[in-house]
């Protein structure tokens, strides 16, 4: 009798569980459509440099750059705006969300200078101290829950993350990223860039 009782009690704590994952999702589905696609798609599909793609990152990192965003320890206007109402659970259930959609691949649009990106990636420049972003990015650039997910990303909008890394005008995020940017070229950002795009 006991261990029904049991099981029934964790029956209901599952369906109560995934009754409250509905809602979240639903509830983010229905702020996503309200506001968010108007930059990043509807699935977190951006074609365009100036937004990221959202589609597939790792709903931890949406969260705390949303979290970020709001505290003002990102700097962007747009944003700051956006996520002003925005509570916690609200930010979780955005990160979730946009986490499981994926994007289709894409090829390099100029394969040489991915080719020089994915040297770089997994190699780095020995000869100017630029580590490779394989070890923290991963073999794929799929990142991890607190380090983005970089595979498939609008290459204008990686180069443009890491020039604000390069210029320490993105403060938010692993200052370690400062001191690995701060030696890269142009010409690497931009190879480095390419080439995740296409992973």
């Amino acid at each position: 009798m006991k261990a029904h009782r049991l099981t029934l009690l964790a029956l209901l704590a599952l369906a109560g569980t995934t009754a409250w994952a509905q809602a979240d999702e639903a509830r983010a589905k229905k702020i996503a459509g309200g506001s968010c696609f108007l930059c990043h798609g509807a699935q977190g599909e951006s074609t365009s440099e100036v937004f990221p793609r959202l589609a597939g990152q790792h709903a931890e990192y949406i969260t705390k750059q949303l979290t970020a965003f709001k505290s003002g320890a990102r700097k962007s206007t747009a944003m700051v705006e956006m996520v002003s109402k925005l509570t916690p659970d609200e930010m979780v259930a955005l990160g979730k969300y946009y986490e499981k959609f994926v994007l289709p691949r894409e090829e390099a649009k100029d394969p040489q200078l991915a080719a020089m990106g994915r040297y770089i990636f997994h190699n780095g420049n020995k000869f100017s101290g630029v580590p490779a972003c394989v070890s923290c990015h991963g073999t794929n650039a799929e990142g991890a829950a607190n380090l983005p997910r970089l595979a498939g990303q609008i290459p204008g909008y990686i180069h443009t993350q890491l020039k604000s890394f390069n210029k320490r005008e993105r403060t938010n995020d692993n200052a370690v990223m400062h001191a690995v940017v701060e030696k890269m070229t142009e010409l690497e950002m931009a190879a480095v860039a390419e080439y995740v795009s296409s992973k």
